[in-house]
């Protein structure tokens, strides 16, 4: 009897870090960060503020349960552990492949923006053209996709780091201007901060991408929660580096206007023409969506593996040690998504729904903890941290339906 092909285990931990990094910041400070300023004005360090609060409380949770189940299909493993439905589960493995393939959109829609700078490609050619070079390097190989993305994500936050530097008279201002981006106590300024912390929390999707690959990491119970946690704190401090020069160096509503928000920062601040950084940016974007591809593919994998699809999504070449049916479903969905809605509406979908699934992960780990309070071997999180990643999650969900049945 022919063995069946099994993913491979390859990635170390700072293999991990990058990868999750490269989604993390190819997904929303490359191309959102003005739209945050255009909605928090002053205040959009404070958006991301709030949202990085959020993003780290259910970081910790995941971190938790990777170590308890380092599977694919990580979140609807975690749901039918905590919650026992399998319908619930399922819809879950859904929701996360619909936050991946809609991620990824998103992110290609963004790449479009920086690409302009150096060629007027049309759009539709540039987002057909990227997502399927991005799904076939998807199909390659785990090791050699990682790779790639690893390489980019040291672009990427280079690329940051560049803005930040340039920038830095803007940031020397910080001490004088700051009674300025701290917001009063009114209702109206905290609306439009928390619009804005909703638009930013995007910006923080890709942590929960990390569990995903849980079977193609080299000791995922030690190494995943490690990585999860130094993912969201790196990204959190460019992040919030990146926000004030943002909205220090440039008025908010000029920021908001630009498809290529870094880009203008440098031109400003430096007099010279944006090439460096709107290259680096093609890239981080480009990072961003391949992720998104690998991430989705392998929900897909996952969920067959469990038996809640279809088994031929569960096949893995010999050659290529991937799943080259389910990249192949989730780079045609992302193609569709890409072509079909414009940039915003995807983020604010991609949150809606992620925010979601948080609140069913973190009451998950609720669940379990009380059955299983102290697995042997893994690092135990206070119970009141699921529980406030449950609460947060479901009240930006509700903040947001209330914003919505108001329009």
């Amino acid at each position: 009897m022919t063995p069946v092909a099994e993913l491979k285990r390859t990635l170390s931990l700072a293999q991990l870090v990058l990868y999750g990094l490269g989604t993390i910041l190819g997904a929303g400070i490359y191309v959102l960060v003005g739209k945050v300023a255009g909605l928090a004005g002053l205040y959009a360090p404070v958006s991301f503020i709030v949202a990085a609060v959020l993003a780290g409380l259910t970081g910790l949770s995941y971190a938790e349960l990777s170590a308890r189940y380092p599977r694919s299909a990580g979140e609807a493993v975690y749901v039918q552990e905590g919650l026992q439905r399998r319908v619930l589960s399922v819809l879950v493995g859904f929701l996360i492949i619909l936050t991946g393939v809609v991620s990824a959109a998103t992110i290609a829609n963004g790449f479009v923006g920086y690409l302009h700078v150096f060629v007027p490609v049309p759009d539709w050619l540039a987002v057909t053209l990227l997502v399927l070079l991005l799904g076939a390097l998807a199909a390659w190989g785990i090791s050699e996709s990682v790779m790639a993305a690893s390489l980019i994500t040291l672009f990427e936050v280079g690329g940051l780091i560049l803005v930040i530097l340039v920038a830095g008279d803007s940031l020397g201002t910080l001490p004088a201007r700051l009674p300025e981006l701290i917001p009063p106590p009114d209702t109206g300024v905290w609306l439009g901060i928390m619009l804005g912390a909703f638009l930013a929390f995007y910006a923080f999707i890709g942590f929960e991408d990390m569990v995903n690959v849980a079977e193609e990491v080299k000791d995922p119970g030690r190494i995943l929660p490690l990585a999860i946690v130094i993912t969201i704190v790196i990204s959190t401090v460019l992040y919030l580096l990146v926000a004030l020069v943002a909205v220090l160096a440039l008025p908010p509503a000029e920021l908001a206007q630009s498809r290529a928000p870094l880009a203008l920062i440098y031109e400003r601040a430096t007099g010279s023409a944006p090439t460096l950084i709107s290259l680096i940016s093609i890239f981080a974007v480009v990072n961003g969506a391949l992720i998104q591809i690998i991430m989705a593919a392998r929900v897909l994998y996952g969920m067959s593996r469990e038996g809640w699809l279809h088994r031929a999504l569960g096949k893995v070449h010999a050659r290529t040690r991937t799943p080259l049916l389910a990249t192949a479903v989730a780079t045609a969905i992302v193609l569709a998504l890409a072509l079909w809605l414009p940039l915003v509406t995807l983020a604010k979908a991609t949150s809606f729904v992620i925010l979601i699934v948080f609140a069913l992960v973190n009451l998950s780990l609720v669940r379990i903890k009380r059955k299983h309070p102290r697995p042997e071997g893994i690092t135990i999180y206070p119970a009141w941290i699921p529980l406030a990643g449950f609460l947060s999650a479901t009240g930006f969900v509700l903040f947001q339906l209330y914003q919505l049945a108001g329009n």
